[in-house]
């Protein structure tokens, strides 16, 4: 899957021009991103970081991306949902409105409960600072970075804004995974290992799909993103994605790996509850974190607005809507942040639910029906292949997410944080002194 066609020739389009014509189909409906708009546009590169920092906050996605705007070519439209309104009517249109608007306003709860939760293991490492400090707990927390830093950025109307806040983003990202392989290294020996944790692809794998595609969805902001191009063309797409796709899944297999290699079954949703609190090193990493979801946060609500916009408002907001939507949008996002502090069971419910279809059966299904390509062609091929993918999935992970939930220590600190088994000594040099031995009864319990 990884080597899918992404070329423009594939389906005709030899003449490098943008697919979306300026005189828009009277159906179709108006874009945030509107004609008024069109004069802040983004370098390629800017649109890079855009995408990689809506993936972090694949390569059957990568070609679902790309198939995505070659549906909107063929069919004239330049959002995901007057593609799907232009393919399947109204119903269609509904259905995709209501999982495009709840994939990124989950996406919303889950990186306040990352920042609330990574932050305030941040400020509990001041000296002289009470734990048990209010305004150091997760609940205050969130509602000050909603206030001071993720309700001004929402408010831009442009995405093409956030171009440089994502390219931060991305840097933090990039640094936050040589914390996490430096600490691989130096905690994995010490940290006993789970019962079958080198056994591959355990039935709950699907879960993992679910969860995969909560992480590398960028769907439901890619007209966005390829409407603030300078140019927007199918083929300047199709390179763009394959290269932001490469750049994501390397750092993700890297988490993954150095995250899976250190805590094996003790692996949380979050990874950064794994590691004990008086380790310096990775509260410099948590707050790396804590900032780059807090950067991500604003590309999630753009989608969310775009959608109600779309929806109720014919695609245009007047500025003091565009106010009222997005402090509407963000106050709920963070009252159920602030009820919910299990990560796990929200990406997993997210990815199934939401992100599976959004990413392998919807654009499989609109390019089925509006491409005239011969059956053997590969485009179409692969859309056969992806779409009962994308129904397994949905059915199967929704099933195990709540039949085989993921465990969660709510915030707790993990077994092997207590003096009892060892404790982290902070150095400015970046590793870790064994003081004690496991004891045995914690070695019974956990292996």
């Amino acid at each position: 899957f990884a080597t899918c066609p992404g070329h423009s020739s594939a389906m005709g389009y030899q003449r490098q021009e943008p697919v979306i014509p300026p005189q828009r189909d009277l159906d179709d409906r108006e874009t945030l991103v509107s004609e008024h708009e069109y004069k802040e546009k983004t370098c390629q590169s800017a649109a890079l970081f855009n995408v990689v920092n809506s993936i972090i906050g694949s390569g059957i996605i990568d070609f679902s991306l790309v198939l995505l705007i070659k549906g909107g070519a063929l069919s004239g439209t330049d959002t995901y949902q007057s593609l799907v309104n232009k393919t399947f009517g109204f119903p269609g249109y509904l259905l995709l409105s209501v999982l495009q608007f709840l994939y990124p306003f989950i996406a919303m709860i889950s990186y306040n409960i990352i920042a609330g939760d990574t932050l305030s293991k941040v400020f509990q490492r001041i000296p002289g600072v009470d734990p048990e400090n209010v305004f150091i707990g997760r609940h205050f927390i969130i509602g000050l970075s909603t206030v001071t830093f993720t309700l001004p950025l929402s408010l831009y109307r442009n995405i093409a804004k956030l171009g440089k806040v994502s390219l931060i983003s991305t840097g933090l990202t990039t640094l936050i995974l040589g914390i996490v392989m430096a600490r691989a290294i130096s905690l994995s020996p010490h940290i006993p290992k789970t019962e079958d944790a080198w056994v591959f692809a355990k039935p709950n794998a699907i879960q993992a799909v679910g969860v995969m595609s909560f992480a590398f969805i960028c769907h439901h902001n890619s007209f966005l993103v390829y409407s603030s191009l300078e140019e927007p063309t199918v083929a300047k797409w199709s390179r763009l994605i394959h290269m932001s796709i490469v750049i994501s899944v390397f750092i993700c297999i890297f988490f993954a790996t150095c995250g899976y290699l250190t805590f094996t079954g003790f692996t949380q949703g979050d990874l950064f509850e794994n590691y004990c609190r008086n380790d310096d090193l990775v509260t410099f990493g948590r707050f790396c974190y804590g900032v780059t979801v807090i950067l991500t946060y604003p590309m999630e609500c753009f989608v969310t607005r775009e959608v109600i916009a779309n929806v109720f408002f014919g695609g245009n907001l007047s500025s003091v809507f565009h106010i009222v939507v997005t402090v509407m949008v963000i106050t709920v996002a963070t009252l159920v942040s602030l009820m919910i502090d299990c990560l796990g069971i929200v990406l997993e419910l997210n990815g199934v639910l939401c992100a599976t279809p959004l990413i392998f059966i919807i654009p499989s299904a609109c390019y089925l029906k509006l491409s005239e390509e011969p059956r053997t062609h590969s485009d179409k091929i692969m859309s056969c292949v992806m779409l009962p993918i994308g129904a397994v999935v949905m059915v199967f992970g929704f099933v195990m997410a709540i039949t085989n939930p993921q465990d969660c220590t709510h915030g707790q600190e993990m077994f092997y944080c207590f003096p009892d088994n060892f404790s982290l000594t902070n150095t400015s040099e970046s590793h870790v002194q064994q003081t004690t031995q496991l004891s045995i009864l914690n070695i019974s319990i956990f292996q």
